[in-house]
């Protein structure tokens, strides 16, 4: 009687398995293993140095982009001095004009006042000098509109140079900052606390990109409990949980953290199809998610894999 009474308000199952984040570390960079910082099953911390690559050819190809950062530099600065002479040589041809519009506007005034004078008193060769010196002022003023043309000309090239280093120098620096992120690459570190485990890397070795060198087993584990269908109608999320853990014979703490949407056989590789031949009812089975309240709870070691027997109260 006691035990049924246990059981209207418990439901256990021991298809049941620690879960837990597993970290594949492998390599952004390939090349020659310089150092190796961990061995197998240690503990280490977000940020901790696993594994180094000769970083040797990286620093050297930072050195070469910074060269060709500085040079695409002093050729901006290059352009923007051309840029600046050119609209200096713009200004002062502007001023050519306006100075050889007024000599020839004087020189036509003369010219003009001298063919209205009365005949004889003004000379013949006063008269055909005005008209050399008006006609001369004329093609210094083509010729200094001309300059004007050509120095405005020259602005648009010296601008079109300067947008062109600039976009030189953008390009440089970002090559950089990749080599400087390359050069980061070689220093492999944790990406979060856990556990080493299936350590595959020496140092000497060449690894290339991607290539798995070990996996860390994140400190953050929960338990998967396959219930039958038939056990979660009064299954709720917060509900306690005994986690009874066989490899130490110890009960942990915990609570269910959510019921899956659907049975496991659904979301499996090859699903059962029941549509066709003779169809013989089972029990499903739904994944359950259970966490524990404290998983260093007692000193133990938890990991994928191990295998617990959860008792759910559904009170």
């Amino acid at each position: 009687a006691r035990y049924y009474v246990w059981a209207l308000h418990h439901e256990s199952t021991d298809d049941a398995f620690i879960d837990g984040h597993i970290v594949h570390v492998a390599p952004q960079v390939g090349g020659r293993v310089r150092r190796v910082f961990v061995t197998d099953n240690q503990p280490v911390r977000a940020g901790h140095l696993l594994v180094e690559i000769d970083p040797a050819d990286f620093r050297v190809k930072l050195d070469q982009a910074i060269a060709s950062w500085a040079a695409a530099r002093g050729r901006l600065a290059q352009a923007r001095a051309g840029l600046a002479v050119a609209e200096a040589s713009q200004a002062q041809a502007a001023a050519d004009v306006v100075a050889a519009r007024a000599d020839a506007d004087n020189a036509a005034a003369d010219l003009a006042r001298y063919r209205a004078t009365t005949t004889g008193a003004v000379s013949r060769q006063a008269v055909d000098a005005a008209s050399t010196t008006a006609a001369r002022m004329g093609a210094q003023l083509v010729v200094a509109q001309k300059r004007t043309a050509a120095a405005g000309a020259q602005i648009e090239l010296a601008r079109s140079q300067v947008e062109a280093a600039e976009a030189d120098v953008g390009a440089a620096g970002a090559a950089v900052e990749q080599a400087r992120l390359q050069l980061s690459y070689t220093k492999i570190r944790a990406a979060e606390a856990g556990r080493v485990t299936t350590k595959n890397v020496e140092p000497g070795n060449y690894v290339q990109i991607g290539q798995e060198l070990l996996a860390l087993v994140s400190d953050d584990v929960w338990v998967t409990a396959n219930f039958k269908e038939t056990q979660l109608a009064h299954m709720r999320p917060g509900q306690p949980v005994a986690i009874y853990v066989d490899a130490y014979g110890h009960d942990f703490h915990g609570r269910v953290d959510s019921v899956q949407a659907g049975s496991g056989a659904r979301f499996s590789l090859l699903p059962p199809e029941n549509a066709t031949g003779n169809y013989v009812k089972v029990v499903q089975r739904v994944p359950v998610k259970i966490v524990f309240d404290d998983p260093a709870e007692g000193g133990f070691l938890l990991g994928p894999g191990m295998s617990v027997v959860p008792e759910v109260e559904l009170r």
